[in-house]
């Protein structure tokens, strides 16, 4: 019971933070002027989205640090996880920088930001071999076992860890749907770790930080739901593709990650076979990727939209517990 009071302890404490920064990063982010753009080719319903703040994963970002600062419980693998995700989320950074604040529209150029995710997954990936619960061990769900991938681990972790962290970022596309998304995926992980505490110390760390980002996530819903008052931006979708991809890493549960986030998935899959199905025949199989968009274009409400994935999340978080 005293890791789950800690968990909770956590939880409220980064939710609350994350609720009270919202009234004070929001108006500096509207006088510095970082408003989203809106590309053309999207759903006309987004155009009145214009000039909405973006750059709010800072309130992500912050009210995860200050939680664990706070928390009493500090260990290696806390660290390591909040070094990823400061890590991946300053790739973002640049990228919304040089966007909202240089008026660069490209931002980072594309071999830039994937140069920048490979030195962190390389590093993030070694850190695993060595430090993680089981080192080049993979749990394998619904089996009760383990893989012992060796040599092969590091170039496969280092894919699945580019992989997630894109696909995270292309489910930033509506109101609110990231952040419920993660939500829930960085909540299952602190209830599976949480609940294995007893048998390695390195659980209860990753729990501990897992609940950092649900109440931060939970906290800048209230912000960021719809009508969004601020947009995460790259800064708070490649952060949370990082928290998502350290704390799978460091409890081995790499496996995990496309049941869990299956949405994430999905997003990723659309635009793949989107892309690849064009290029053949000049045709489009979705009405529009990701797939959020597809259904916005066939009449769904993005509230709808959000909260079907939201609903299919909680179902896969779920099979995910059960698989463990």
């Amino acid at each position: 019971m005293q890791g789950s009071g800690q968990i909770i302890r956590v939880i409220i404490v980064s939710f609350l933070i994350a609720l009270f920064l919202g009234p004070v990063v929001i108006p500096v982010l509207k006088r510095l002027k970082v408003g989203q753009s809106i590309r053309e080719e999207g759903p006309k319903s987004h155009y009145s989205k214009s000039g909405t703040p973006t750059m709010g994963g800072i309130i992500i970002l912050l009210a995860a640090l200050i939680a664990i600062a706070t928390s009493g419980y500090y260990t290696q693998e806390i660290w390591a996880v909040m070094f990823f995700i400061f890590g991946f989320g300053f790739i973002g950074f640049l990228d919304d920088y040089i966007k909202v604040v240089l008026k660069r529209n490209l931002g980072l150029r594309a071999y830039q930001k994937i140069l920048g995710q490979v030195v962190f997954a390389v590093l993030l990936a070694l850190y695993g071999s060595k430090y993680s619960v089981n080192g080049t061990k993979l749990v394998i769900p619904f089996a009760n076992a383990v893989i012992d991938l060796g040599v092969l681990y590091i170039p496969f972790v280092v894919f699945v860890i580019l992989g997630t962290v894109n696909a995270v970022n292309l489910t930033d596309g509506l109101d609110g749907l990231n952040t419920g998304v993660t939500l829930i995926v960085m909540a299952t992980f602190s209830l599976i770790t949480n609940s294995l505490r007893d048998t390695n110390a390195i659980y209860g760390g990753i729990a501990i930080v897992s609940a950092a980002v649900t109440g931060a996530c939970l906290g800048f819903l209230r912000h960021n739901a719809n009508p969004a008052k601020v947009f995460m931006g790259d800064t708070g979708s490649l952060a949370l593709g990082g928290a998502v991809s350290a704390v799978a890493v460091l409890s081995n549960m790499v496996l995990l990650i496309p049941i869990i986030g299956g949405i994430y998935f999905a997003e990723a899959l659309s635009v793949i076979i989107q892309v690849l199905h064009y290029k053949r025949t000049k045709r489009r199989i979705f009405k529009m990727a990701p797939l959020h968009h597809h259904f916005e274009m066939c009449g769904w409400k993005e509230t709808k939209v959000v909260g079907v994935f939201w609903i299919v999340t909680v179902i896969l978080a779920f099979i995910g517990i059960y698989s463990i």
